[in-house]
């Protein structure tokens, strides 16, 4: 991978786990950039690249949960909680709300490898999946109304000169009414 093609987030309020952290990312052939707190994380203009983002439970600013909770509404990258002040009750409310994992200090270098590269491929799927979504919206609504108006009919395997026969009772397609 080139650092040109991803991102690998990390937000750690402990500068000693940051600078650890980027070495072995960078290591591992990944592109690191650490923040040392929400704020941080939240003004930085992050490119349109697939990314994860490994974060602190316990941060100056804002709780790592809570920072989870403020970014779910809209697009985030897959978070990976990593923690020395992790618990039960943290981590199941992490995991509900999306996020791939929560490991604890201290952690395998291999395990959150591994996790970092699955969080990446999860967000190049999720990209993928919007291009193909958006590509659908523009052709959508490039189409005439009278297009738009004839596309469920074709779509329910009609030709786009019939007319479908609706039943009064039903208002479904005759084709799809029983007959006796």
């Amino acid at each position: 991978m080139t650092s040109a093609d991803h991102l690998v987030l990390l937000v750690d309020d402990d500068y000693r786990v940051r600078e650890a952290l980027q070495e072995l990312l960078a290591a591992a052939g990944l592109c690191p950039v650490a923040f040392k707190s929400a704020a941080e994380y939240l003004a930085y203009p992050k490119p349109d690249v697939p990314a994860c983002l490994i974060l602190d439970v316990e941060l100056p600013d804002i709780n790592g949960l809570d920072l989870q909770r403020q970014i779910g509404d809209g697009y985030h990258p897959p978070i990976i909680f990593l923690t020395g002040h992790g618990n039960i009750p943290s981590s199941v409310r992490a995991i509900k709300a999306g996020a791939l994992d929560f490991l604890t200090k201290p952690f395998s270098d291999q395990q959150l490898l591994t996790l970092v590269h699955a969080a990446l491929a999860q967000d190049r799927e999720r990209r993928a999946k919007q291009a193909d979504l958006d590509v659908v919206k523009e052709r959508f609504h490039s189409l005439t109304p009278r297009e738009r108006e004839v596309l469920p009919l074709v779509v329910s395997g009609l030709l786009n000169k019939q007319r479908p026969c609706i039943s009064a009772s039903a208002k479904l397609p005759c084709r799809f009414i029983a007959r006796t």
